[in-house]
């Protein structure tokens, strides 16, 4: 079974894309900060991490640097409820060695599921 952390500062969004992801037959665990992810991340150690961008005292893409060194076969999709960001986070995506799908919230369970799908899909 494959396994996604779901990473979002809103308890409400992450519990939800969590269960989104349990309903479709992933196994799947919530967080709801950076540093909360990174324990989590090594003891649960996902196949997926889904990750919003915006969130305080530690940003989702310098999660997604630590996790990528940390471990190199997890998948990324970043989330962002800000559109002006767009540009900045596929230009960071670019940077590293795997893919790195980016969504714009809210989106669509299906739109979530079949991007996640395509980036395991690459592993």
């Amino acid at each position: 079974m494959q396994r996604v952390l779901v990473v979002d500062d809103d308890r409400l969004v992450a519990d939800t894309l969590a269960l989104i992801f349990e309903r479709n037959g992933f196994a799947a665990k919530a967080a709801y900060s950076a540093d909360e992810a990174l324990e989590c991340f090594r003891k649960f150690a996902p196949h997926l991490l889904l990750c919003d961008v915006t969130m305080p005292a530690r940003d989702g893409l310098s999660l997604v640097e630590d996790m990528t060194r940390e471990l190199p076969s997890c998948r990324i999709l970043v989330l962002t409820g800000f559109y002006s960001n767009l540009k900045s986070i596929r230009e960071q995506a670019r940077k590293l060695d795997r893919p790195l799908g980016v969504l714009t919230k809210p989106c669509q369970p299906a739109e979530l599921l079949r991007e996640a799908a395509a980036l395991l899909a690459t592993s």
